[in-house]
């Protein structure tokens, strides 16, 4: 019986779960701007106590990989690794994309079309892939900047799904007749359970000691313009 502690924060939402053979069993997640470094352990204890478990009990742990925030996906490897080390316990990575497709097509079992989650990057970019209604990759995962004529292909032939907090800035200029948009939150690690559960059952598991979250970009320091010397 695979129990897996999973944790999600690429964007603003910090989500902790914990699933028992691909099916939720607690979850505390909350979306707020620099949460993850406050609120994280605490969710992790929180979920622990809400599902009777000792961190012995534990089989692996997950984490959301990216692409995403790179502060927010910092601290949630860094978390889970910590764990692992400790507990002596393997490490599940999750693609944050894949994951919220996934967690679309676990609302919607029924749909037929293709599913496009956006995480805003910077201004008109965002960090995307395109998935179809069996979870499988028709757009490998890239950092995009969406204009008139993004999607295009897509979109003439298939009824296509933008979900993600880079959804909404960019539906202005998504204008098509098979394009439609969802303004429900899928970075939850609830969504994370089933992909967690096969890739324990296969032994999908990452070396701890080396392994970094797939930011997709170098991250940017910036200057204070008003810096005092």
């Amino acid at each position: 019986m695979a129990t897996i502690l999973q944790i999600e924060t690429a964007t603003q939402v910090c989500s902790v779960a914990i699933s028992v053979n691909g099916e939720t069993i607690a979850l505390r997640e909350e979306t707020a701007q620099n949460i993850h470094a406050s609120s994280l352990t605490l969710f992790i204890e929180e979920v622990m106590r809400t599902a009777n478990l000792k961190y012995a009990d534990l089989e692996a742990v997950a984490v959301s990989k990216g692409p995403g925030s790179y502060t927010g996906l910092r601290i949630g490897v860094s978390t889970a690794k910590g764990l692992c080390f400790a507990l002596d316990k393997p490490l599940i990575a999750i693609n944050t994309l894949q994951m919220m497709a996934n967690g679309f097509l676990i609302q919607h079992p029924n749909y037929g079309g293709l599913i496009c989650p956006m995480i805003d990057a910077r201004r008109m970019e965002v960090f995307t892939a395109v998935y179809d209604n069996h979870l499988h990759q028709v757009e490998t995962v890239n950092a995009k900047i969406v204009d008139e004529k993004s999607f295009v292909l897509e979109l003439d032939s298939n009824y296509l799904t933008f979900i993600g907090d880079g959804a909404a800035k960019c539906a202005p200029v998504l204008i098509h007749q098979n394009a439609h948009f969802s303004n429900v939150n899928f970075n939850s690690a609830a969504h994370m359970s089933n992909l967690a559960n096969a890739a324990f059952v296969n032994e999908s598991f990452e070396d701890v000691a080396y392994f970094e979250p797939f930011y997709l970009k170098d991250f940017v320091f910036t200057t204070p313009k008003n810096k005092v010397l």
